[in-house]
């Protein structure tokens, strides 16, 4: 067993061959054959291609050709582009600081030909006919084929078996070839991409606008469960659409970040928009989004890592709160347009279901001062007129009267919501709108008013804290007691009070008010390991929006809570008024519309 952990003879320093040297290099920049597929198409782009078609066979693995009608490669430069660290995209450092194009490092031909056999075609406007160069041999021959470069890679890893035997099977090799062009199509609508396999195209996308092409790549179910995001700071623009919450799916497989046309995998950015939607997701869901960030070259390093879906910003909380303020933004609109600005303003009077008239200047909405008689036992309704049906129990707002013509007014407001007429089992307001039928989960809809209400009237004020009889201690590591000392003004606005109690123990000696049921040693961890990773002021608003929400669900009106028709009305209108409602606040919907022609299908109308 020892023998296997026993140090080498040792062995003289000497320089690593040229072909080993580029077979490491490989290994970083080739992981699989979408690896390749991603780098010819990055160079194919920087050639100025209009139109890029990708052929493979096997998945990929045994054959891969990319051509395009870029501006080609002169043909003495052809043996020159497959050397190391050969490239025409910079120059100099300070070309590399502000690197523009995808490609800039001059790696991706050379290691490529080392582990496969490469062949290279290319014409340029000027030549009279391409002309084909092999890596192998070094062969360069005249060839047939229109402006432009065709690269074929044949036998992927055929020199490194080793590597060949981590690939998967080759239907899953080629999901993922078509994933690299399809990152490659949402950035760049005004080329078209072409993908072939065995002589067969799976998957095309012409040149289109901006918004057609994320619908053609995404779908349009997607563009239906999303909405497009703007936010223009000058030195940073960030554009795109945001998935509804209701859209939110289980893994993370539909997020999409764009910095300067390349696709990229950033914690920061992705916790940005996280962040944004954590008032409005549901369990662990995870919400779908396409970002396209602009930013100044020299303000973000691509030069990281040798796939360059790494990238590092000058100022990384620019980015973050960039991110999180488009987003928020955008999900801040009620879906169906239900904001502020879209509801008319009241007149005297309008209509309800009995034919009456309600007087809309008396309606009192359920804010915070209502709470505590929301709390209080069912009451009856206004008229005690109460009818069940099974497990439904409806409470009528008015006695029944027959339905005449002036029940419906053509000139009342078409508010988004519509216009209360009844409640069921306590839990549930009818409405009716313009489109039909709106049910409201009276207590999720009104979780959010209130939690709203309480961001808005904290401001930065600090949250209450309740100090503890015992404090609870935990053994902390050394990062923990460090993020403890520099940060306990910030742990104090939200209500911890966590000092070192030892050199490799913290003790918790007072925690939120408002949360005396939670597990106060697991609070303080996740505060200080959020703490000493991003901004300390987007760590403490999303502390206290946790709490506030949790004092929402508690303050909100609970079910079996028999509504007058007013207060059903006064619901509908503050939710209209309020950002986000179209969730509460642990991302669950607060209402459905159904429409006529819904409610037609279900009786078999016009059938």
């Amino acid at each position: 067993m020892n023998a296997l952990f026993q140090a080498p003879p040792r062995r003289p320093i000497r320089e690593l061959p040229d072909e080993l040297i580029s077979q490491i290099a490989a290994g970083e920049v080739v992981e699989r054959p979408a690896s390749v597929v991603r780098e010819l198409v990055d160079n194919a782009l920087d050639a100025g291609a209009t139109e890029i078609a990708v052929k493979l066979v096997g998945g990929g693995i045994r054959a891969i050709v990319v051509e395009d009608d870029g501006h080609g490669i002169p043909a003495p430069e052809l043996a020159l582009a497959l050397r190391r660290h050969a490239t025409s995209k910079i120059a100099s450092l300070p070309e590399l600081e502000g690197v523009a194009t995808m490609g800039f490092r001059g790696e991706a031909l050379a290691a490529i030909s080392s582990i496969a056999e490469v062949t290279l075609a290319s014409r340029t406007p000027e030549a009279a006919h391409a002309q084909r160069l092999d890596a192998r041999s070094g062969e360069l021959v005249p060839a047939a084929r229109g402006v432009g470069t065709s690269v074929e890679v044949r036998e992927l890893f055929f020199s490194t078996p080793a590597r060949r035997k981590f690939l998967k099977t080759e239907s899953t090799e080629l999901a993922h070839c078509v994933e690299a062009v399809r990152r490659h199509a949402l950035t760049r609508p005004d080329v078209g991409f072409a993908v072939w396999h065995e002589g067969k195209l799976v998957q095309q996308w012409r040149k289109a606008t901006a918004v057609q092409r994320v619908t053609d790549v995404l779908g349009a179910e997607f563009m239906a469960q999303s909405r497009e995001l703007a936010l223009d700071l000058g030195v940073l623009r960030v554009s795109g659409r945001a998935g509804t919450p209701e859209a939110a799916r289980t893994r993370a497989d539909q997020q999409y970040v764009f910095v300067n046309g390349r696709h990229v995998r950033d914690k920061l950015i992705a916790h940005g928009a996280r962040s944004a939607y954590e008032d409005v997701l549901h369990g662990g869901r995870q919400p779908a989004y396409v970002l396209f960030i602009v930013i100044a070259p020299d303000r973000v390093d691509v030069n990281v890592h040798p796939t360059k879906i790494e990238v590092r910003f000058r100022d990384s909380r620019e980015v973050h709160q960039a991110v999180r303020r488009a987003v928020e933004a955008t999900l801040a609109v009620p879906q169906a347009g239900a904001g502020a600005a879209a509801v008319p303003a009241a007149p005297a009077l309008w209509p309800v279901a009995s034919g009456g008239r309600f007087d809309a200047a008396r309606q009192a909405p359920l804010g915070l001062q209502q709470t505590a008689l929301l709390y209080g036992q069912p009451m009856a309704s206004p008229l005690g007129v109460q009818e069940r049906h099974g497990a439904w129990a409806v409470a009528a707002a008015v006695p029944p009267t027959p339905l005449t013509a002036a029940t419906f007014d053509a000139d009342a407001p078409s508010w988004p919501l519509g216009r209360a007429i009844a409640q069921i089992a306590g839990v549930f307001v009818l409405a009716e709108n313009d489109q039909g039928l709106v049910i409201v989960d009276m207590h999720a809809a009104h979780e959010r008013i209130v939690y709203e209400r309480l961001k808005t009237s904290l401001g930065s004020a600090a949250i209450e804290s309740q100090p503890l009889l015992i404090p609870a201690t935990f053994a902390a590591t050394a990062q923990e007691i460090a993020t403890a000392e520099a940060q306990a003004d910030n742990l104090l606005a939200l209500g911890l009070d966590v000092a070192p109690l030892s050199a490799s123990v913290l003790a918790v000696r007072a925690r939120p008010a408002a949360l005396a049921g939670g597990d106060v040693v697991e609070l303080a961890r996740s505060v200080l390991a959020e703490l000493a990773q991003y901004e300390a002021s987007t760590v403490i608003q999303r502390a206290q929006h946790e709490i506030l929400s949790t004092m929402a669900c508690h303050g909100a009106v609970r079910a079996n809570r028999q509504l007058t028709l007013e207060e059903m009305n006064a619901l509908l209108r503050d939710m209209e008024a309020t950002d986000r409602s179209d969730q509460c606040n642990h991302g669950r919907p607060t209402w459905r519309q159904i429409t006529l022609k819904e409610l037609d299908a279900l009786f078999w109308r016009g059938r």
